[in-house]
């Protein structure tokens, strides 16, 4: 089975990525000590998987909570409802909680087991392909707030991270596509051979071959844990990873949260980020049309909302969780397969991006 270890000394843990490991998760989890689980999963995700992960962990005492489906729903209240049904239950410490979905879930899950009752373990069976190869590894765990994405969370890895990616068969082609942004980013920001790659097998991917998947998530994965062992608290290379972000939480927020999918805003929020790139370092023209081919080629946007303005873009930026001494930090391709972290976009660049000039 592809293995993935994120190296984090006596917190460090492994991703498990094989079709049809979820039916294994007992002997894949052996080493983590429990009785009982809280699966916390939500309507759309549970009547598809929970069976299947009951009949793995046959000799875990299993409950589950479901929360609704959607973006909209990764709030303080969705957040406080979860910790009144675990108080009101009277879980303990010794309790396994399990993320069964996607990034939403995800996220909930990691803040609920990083604050319940200061702390306890967790583990991410991310069932959408951007939950895959992004948000369930690294130990990034949030809610939404109107003024910002992900500005209420904490740091807190996992116990281990269980990917099957015959779970993606059920997932519909639009949240299939917004993922694929995810994936592109990294080629873009760490690896140009794996951009190239990408690249050649556009139809095998979309046709969801399991061995081609397979090879980009774990290729995805493995980009990911070696940035979070050099940088677990986003000091410094892992900033790279929110390629498109900046710009892309903007427009969620604008839009309400769930219209956009992070995924679809993310694409555009790429595009932002390489013809800014394109005006303030040697990011060309011809690269910022082989990005966006790339993104064309799974039906992701390569623009912003025509009704967002700059004032629109700057209004959430300015508020989003990265600005720094008062300074939005931008991450910027210089080539593809590299990136930088800057604060120093001209005012002038920023406004011939967002207005389209």
């Amino acid at each position: 089975m592809p293995l993935v270890t994120v190296n984090l000394g006596e917190r460090s843990y492994d991703i498990h990525i094989e079709a049809g490991c979820l039916s294994q998760a007992a002997s894949l989890l052996s080493t983590l000590t429990f009785k009982k689980a809280v699966v916390l999963s939500n309507t759309t995700v549970a009547p598809l998987y929970l069976s299947q992960l009951k009949d793995a962990l046959t000799a875990t005492e299993l409950t589950c909570i479901e929360i609704p489906d959607g973006e909209q729903y990764k709030t303080l209240a969705q957040y406080e409802s979860i910790m009144t049904t675990l108080l009101s239950s009277h879980v303990s410490r010794d309790t396994l909680l399990i993320a069964l979905g996607g990034g939403v879930v995800g996220d909930l899950c990691g803040f609920v087991a990083a604050t319940y009752q200061r702390g306890i373990p967790f583990v991410q069976i991310p069932t959408t392909l951007l939950s895959q190869v992004d948000s369930s590894v690294g130990g990034k765990t949030a809610v939404n707030h109107p003024l910002g994405k992900n500005m209420i969370g904490a740091f807190y890895q996992p116990a281990a991270v269980i990917i099957d990616p015959q779970t993606l068969r059920t997932l519909p082609p639009r949240e299939f596509a917004a993922g694929m942004a995810e994936v592109i980013k990294y080629g873009i920001i760490y690896d140009a051979e794996f951009f190239g790659w990408l690249e050649d097998n556009v139809s095998t991917l979309k046709q969801q071959d399991p061995a081609t998947l397979a090879t980009a998530i774990q290729r995805c994965c493995q980009i990911k844990a070696d940035i979070v062992a050099q940088d677990e608290r986003e000091g410094g290379i892992r900033a790279l990873l929110n390629l498109g972000h900046t710009f892309g939480h903007a427009i969620e927020a604008q839009q309400g949260y769930g219209n956009w999918l992070h995924g679809e805003a993310v694409a555009a929020g790429i595009i932002l980020a390489c013809k800014t790139a394109e005006h303030e370092l040697n990011f060309t023209v011809s690269e910022t049309r082989r990005v966006a081919a790339l993104l064309n080629a799974f039906e992701l946007p390569t623009a912003g909302p025509d009704d967002m303005s700059y004032d629109d873009y700057m209004r959430h930026m300015s508020h989003d969780k990265k600005v720094l001494d008062s300074k939005i930090r931008f991450i910027l391709p210089t080539s593809i397969g590299a990136a930088i972290v800057t604060s120093d976009v001209q005012q002038d660049t920023l406004t011939a991006v967002l207005t389209h000039r």
